[in-house]
């Protein structure tokens, strides 16, 4: 379906060129094209919108990451198994005549997807959509095998249920393509070998009958017999003892310090540690153990079973127990005891040996095995289900990730939102449809600063669900953005979060912020200035007031002074020649100021009526120009590859944002077309005309100043001529 000759159309947007990919034949030629025109090279799986389930299965080494081959085999397996590659441009459902069955694997992938839509209960239907192949319990529910290895206890032989039922009692399920629990082969091969090895174990008394000395009584006279063995052998050996070296025999029946222990003791034979430390009966040389009495009290109980349960069945009604009858009854139980530590550990041990030979039947467990062998040759079949779903997500999404990937076609044509877009967030009277999703908002800011783009980092919440988005202001100002306001976010279903600015990166938004931003920061300056006066004059009157009083306080307590005390200075005299001097000063300055006011005045009345708009635009110019200037060039340098590359991207160009687009991507807040306006507001601050009167009277006063300035330099002047010279 490639071709090298391939012709080729862009268009032009961002300030470079991109691919057109407007029919078939550009996606299934898209290996051809040169990798340095792509728009992108990687994107990430997360945080985008596009089916996270179409990214996966395309990340074919599943590292995170859609990159260029990955999409190109992506669309080459996809076209290869259409008709048509125009079928992806179409997106939605998948038709079925779309798939090309001119060979046997399309004509199977076909079967495979009629299969799935009767299963479905859809038998005539003409496409397949991705909800109908993500239903896998009912696609998977209506075939009686689903190429998974694993069968259920549904719609079998009761013999194989109960089977079944009884394997995963003993060892678990596991689930079934249907989302029913079932068996694998595994599990049934272990049920099978490990029950086998149980039942072989319990007949083994059957062909050796010394394991069971007693027979059914053997268990609970071994339990017996085990109860009391260390303590009997110890009996014996220390009787040994005895028999090598007398002076031994004293000491091993318990020191005397042991004796008085026991003896400042409130004694109890149940649960008497010390007691039970001594040894069974009273050690001599060949002495035989009793029986019946003169033994240890804190083991008679153990010893009363150990009699019952083993010596009288075995040896009789006997008083004493010799070591050589203790040799016999241990090597009468040997058999039992290895019997016994041969069992297999097994949690088919639960079952009893009948019901667990009815599931070892050599009829029912080849019945598990040839229903596990007919799922497992239907894993071709159940492929084909995953190549059709496959095939359908592709159809649906190949497009649209080709035109947010190799072009940028969705973002900058807006007749779609690109996929990296997460919605629009409401804010300070705007709308800002630029807005990505940000996993760390420090480590994409240090590289999404470089954009250029007034980005406003935001915390959103909703129902307990929370996320970070950066979204771009590129129209209105800064003036009333800052860290703490809120604002509403809609993602891209229609939910609403609670969106609160944590962070900012300031650029210049707009020309129109540049044009105000002097005419703000002189009334910023204006106010500033005014306010420290304010705040020096109050002090000022404050400090006035306290010494006032702190005089008035330190005369009530020298008023008793003695009136001999020397007389105060008096002030000094008033220093007219000074005073004179700073008045001509001040007068200088006033005249100074209102002459040039006056001329400026003057030579913005003798304009003609239709210069002075000319002027004052002018001046406009003058004052606002150079900010709006250096914002313009810096507008039309905005990037949005930065702000995708700080979540992964690998942006292959410089996508601009210039002052147009940026315009369109935040909207201000308007009225309705044809909506009523009442300019009057009945709570508006109250105008009067006192600015009005400053200004003017202002600018009498220099004009008066100006004129009696110059009169009185003129007479000065006129004076100093007129006057004759002093002789010498």
């Amino acid at each position: 379906m490639t071709s090298t000759t391939h012709r080729w159309r862009f268009f032009r947007a961002g300030g470079f060129d991109q691919v057109r990919l407007d029919t078939g034949a550009d996606l299934a030629n898209l290996a051809q094209l040169d990798q340095k025109l792509w728009v992108a090279l990687s994107c990430p799986t997360q945080g985008l919108e596009l089916d996270q389930q179409t990214l996966a299965l395309i990340d074919r080494d599943a590292d995170g990451h859609v990159r260029a081959p990955e999409l190109i085999e992506a669309i080459t397996w996809a076209v290869s198994r259409l008709k048509s590659p125009d079928t992806l441009l179409q997106g939605g459902p998948l038709p079925l005549a779309a798939i090309d069955d001119r060979e046997d694997g399309g004509r199977r992938l076909l079967m495979t997807a009629r299969r799935i839509l009767a299963s479905l209960g859809k038998p005539e239907a003409t496409d397949i959509t991705v909800e109908d192949c993500g239903d896998n319990a009912r696609i998977f529910a209506g075939m009686a095998f689903n190429g998974d290895g694993v069968i259920t206890a549904v719609g079998q032989a009761p013999a194989v249920q109960e089977a079944i039922g009884a394997i995963m009692a003993c060892l678990g399920s596991v689930p079934d393509r249907s989302g029913e629990a079932g068996i694998n082969r595994a599990m049934v091969e272990r049920f099978c070998a490990e029950g086998q090895a149980l039942q072989a174990w319990r007949q083994t008394p059957v062909t050796q009958p010394a394991c069971l000395p007693l027979g059914a009584d053997t268990g609970a006279a071994h339990d017996a017999l085990m109860a009391v063995r260390d303590k009997i052998d110890d009996f014996f050996m220390r009787c040994q003892l005895a028999a090598f070296d007398p002076r031994a025999a004293q000491l091993l029946n318990g020191s005397e310090d042991a004796l008085k222990v026991l003896g400042a003791q409130l004694l109890s034979a149940e649960g008497e540690a010390n007691m039970a430390a001594l040894p069974l009966a009273y050690v001599a040389k060949d002495a035989a153990l009793p029986l019946q009495a003169n033994l240890n009290p804190a083991w008679s109980g153990t010893m009363a079973q150990f009699v019952a349960q083993v010596t009288k069945p075995l040896l009789g009604d006997v008083s004493q127990l010799t070591e050589a009858d203790w040799l016999v009854l241990k090597q009468r139980f040997a058999a039992y005891a290895t019997w016994l530590a041969d069992k297999p550990s097994t949690p088919m041990e639960a079952l009893d040996e009948a019901a667990l030979g009815t599931h070892l039947d050599a009829g029912t467990q080849q019945a598990l095995l040839d229903l596990l062998a007919q799922d497992e040759a239907a894993a071709d079949e159940a492929a084909l289900i995953g190549d059709v779903e496959r095939l359908v997500r592709y159809t649906r999404d190949l497009a649209r990730l080709a035109n947010n990937f190799v072009s940028f076609t969705d973002f900058y044509t807006r007749r779609d939102k690109a996929c990296f877009q997460a919605g629009t967030l409401y804010l300070d009277g705007r709308s800002c449809e630029l807005c990505v999703k940000v996993l760390d908002a420090a480590r994409h800011a240090a590289l999404a600063t470089l954009s250029g783009v007034y980005l406003a980092y935001c915390d959103c919440t909703r129902q307990g669900e929370k996320m970070t988005i950066a979204a771009a202001f590129t129209s209105g100002d800064s003036e009333q953005l800052m860290v703490g306001r809120n604002g509403v976010f809609y993602d891209r279903l229609g939910r609403d979060w609670d969106a609160t600015i944590t962070r900012i990166i300031e650029h210049p938004i707009s020309i129109r912020q540049a044009f105000w931003t002097p005419y703000r920061k002189a009334a910023s300056l204006v106010a500033e200035q005014a306010q420290k006066f304010a705040a020096a004059r109050a002090k000022a009157s404050d400090d006035l007031t306290s010494q006032a009083i702190t005089k008035a306080g330190d005369k009530v307590t020298t008023a008793h002074a003695s009136a001999s005390a020397p007389a105060p200075q008096p002030p000094a005299p008033f220093d007219v020649a000074k005073f004179a001097g700073i008045f001509a000063a001040i007068g200088l300055a006033v005249g100074a100021i209102g002459t040039a006011l006056a001329s400026v005045v003057t030579g913005f009345m003798g304009l003609k009526a239709w210069q002075m708009p000319l002027a004052l635009m002018g001046l406009m110019v003058l004052i606002s120009g150079p900010a709006m200037l250096m914002a313009y060039f810096k507008l039309r340098k905005r990037n949005l590859g930065p702000i995708l590359d700080a979540n992964g991207w690998a942006v292959n160009t410089r996508a601009r944002i210039n002052i147009p687009f940026g315009t369109a991507l935040t909207h201000m807040a308007q009225l309705p077309a044809g909506a009523e306006r009442a300019l009057t507001d009945p709570y508006g601050d109250k105008k009067s005309p006192w600015k009005a009167y400053v200004v003017v009277a202002l600018l009498l006063a220099a004009l008066v100043a100006s004129v009696v300035f110059k009169n009185e330099l003129h007479n000065f002047w006129t004076q100093t001529q007129s006057s004759p010279a002093k002789a010498p």
